[in-house]
């Protein structure tokens, strides 16, 4: 039987050494002492470990949480379904939230019983089988959101073109599920969805890995191999972070893109590849493209569709069924029964800003289920569970501080008396100027706006699909 993987980041080797003794029966254990032996070790892996155990003081400053801030956020993403533990001396509250906030799914504080950590190792090893299981028989999305509708269309318009997408989006806000529907929708599905991380694997492996190699054309190719595009014959190649992909490589990409040719490291016969490319990044290749770092005829062959993926702040309400989606699911992975939100809770909820988007929603939710499963959490509760910090102030107010409907009376009184206006127009006007303004002065967040002006959140969603059906039209 093939154990799972783990990988221990921790500069202390008595500590590396008594975990690995505890845990090589369950896991293949690899470790290192720093984020860059973290990084040159992950590099030599066909694939990244499903679970991680991180220090945040690591080398060069083992004092502070940097390094191990900076380790959370590349194995994420390098792994986007990596289930990551802290384990530290760094035990500041501060700390520990912000680790969370990055993709963490859960901080213990050192020291800790080694045969707990075990535990929580396998619990989470058990999570995240069952949501690849889950995730293979339901990738929809969830949400009722307008921007969530829109990107449902998108994918339907989309998934059965032969030609490439290009999905930009924030880390942790879903792009690879928007791949994977796209795929599923399309007359591809049948056939296998392949999937690589470019920031995943060493720069100089990138080629060999995409086009494959003939045996004997590097160090350690005792013999031939087909690589992604040739594996992804008749199906779809997602390509995650491809902003990441080395200049020199962009162009044999492109070449793929443009007419399907490409080459095997070590061989000059040209093969033909008919994979559906779906790329992804979280950079803003425009800027990369003004910087010389991508090139624009790439950028605009990959681009023939994009899609957006909304962060999770501009969602609205779907923070709450998301809330219902994820609860419910891990309650039945722990065969118990669902946490709730008392109402202060719930209005914290939908007010936090969720900078790690989905997946911090998700690891949130975990952590919830595991302490609190059955019981009713308060707001003291859940404030423990998020980066505080990372909440928008409160918002100014507006310059003239009016109810909304007073406001809107007023209007119409005046407007009366007016011969030559249209009223109808001039009240959806005004009425939308007071919205987006609302909205300016609270950052964008709905649930205060919709406070700000004096009606309900529900109101608000109404008013904001009204304006975006007149625009369409």
């Amino acid at each position: 039987m093939v154990k799972p993987a783990l990988l221990i980041v921790d500069d202390d080797p008595m500590i590396v050494d008594t975990l690995n003794f505890v845990l090589q029966r369950e896991f293949t254990v690899y470790s290192a002492a720093s984020r860059a032996d973290a990084q040159a070790l992950l590099r030599g892996l066909d694939r990244a470990p499903p679970l991680a155990l991180v220090d945040l003081g690591l080398p060069p400053a083992p004092h502070r949480p940097d390094e191990g801030y900076a380790l959370i956020a590349e194995l994420i993403a390098r792994a986007p379904n990596m289930k990551i533990l802290v384990l530290s001396g760094q035990n500041a509250e501060a700390s520990a939230r912000h680790a969370r906030t990055l993709g963490a799914i859960e901080f213990i504080a050192k020291p800790c019983d080694p045969a707990k950590i075990k535990a929580i190792l396998l619990d989470a090893l058990h999570m995240s089988e069952a949501e690849m299981r889950a995730a293979a028989a339901d990738s929809g999305l969830v949400g009722a959101s307008l921007p969530i509708e829109k990107l449902r269309c998108q994918i339907a318009q989309y998934a059965n073109a032969p030609f490439p997408v290009l999905i930009e989006g924030e880390s942790g806000s879903g792009k690879e599920l928007v791949a994977a529907a796209l795929h599923r929708m399309s007359a591809r599905a049948a056939r296998a969805f392949l999937a690589l991380n470019c920031a995943a694997i060493a720069p100089t492996l990138v080629e060999p890995t995409l086009f494959g190699y003939s045996k004997g054309s590097f160090t350690g190719a005792t013999s031939s191999r087909a690589g992604y595009f040739e594996d992804a014959k008749d199906s779809t190649l997602f390509l995650d972070e491809i902003g990441e992909l080395p200049l020199e490589l962009q162009a044999k990409l492109l070449r793929v893109l443009e007419n399907g040719e490409y080459q095997r490291v070590g061989e000059t016969q040209s093969r033909v590849s008919n994979a559906r490319v779906i790329a992804a990044t979280n950079r803003n290749l425009r800027n990369e493209m003004r910087s010389g770092r991508f090139r624009a005829d790439l950028y605009h062959r990959l681009s023939v569709f994009t899609i957006g993926v909304p962060p999770l702040r501009d969602l609205g309400d779907d923070k709450h069924l998301l809330l219902a989606y994820y609860r419910d699911f891990y309650a039945r992975q722990a065969a118990s029964a669902p946490f709730e939100l008392d109402e202060q809770a719930l209005s914290l909820w939908l007010d936090y800003p969720f900078p790690g988007n989905v997946r911090e929603l998700r690891n949130i939710v975990i952590r919830l289920s595991t302490k609190y499963g059955g019981q009713r959490i308060a707001l003291a509760q859940l404030e423990a569970e998020l980066d505080m910090e990372r909440m928008q102030p409160d918002a100014p107010p507006l310059p003239v501080r009016q109810d909304f409907k007073t406001a809107l009376e007023a209007a119409k009184k005046h407007l009366q008396t007016q011969k030559d206006f249209n009223l109808d127009l001039m009240l959806q006007q005004w009425e939308q100027s007071y919205v987006e303004a609302a909205l300016a002065a609270t950052a964008g967040n709905l649930s205060r706006a919709a406070k700000l002006l004096g009606i309900q959140r529900t109101t608000l969603y109404s008013r904001m699909r009204n304006y975006e059906s007149a625009r369409e039209s």
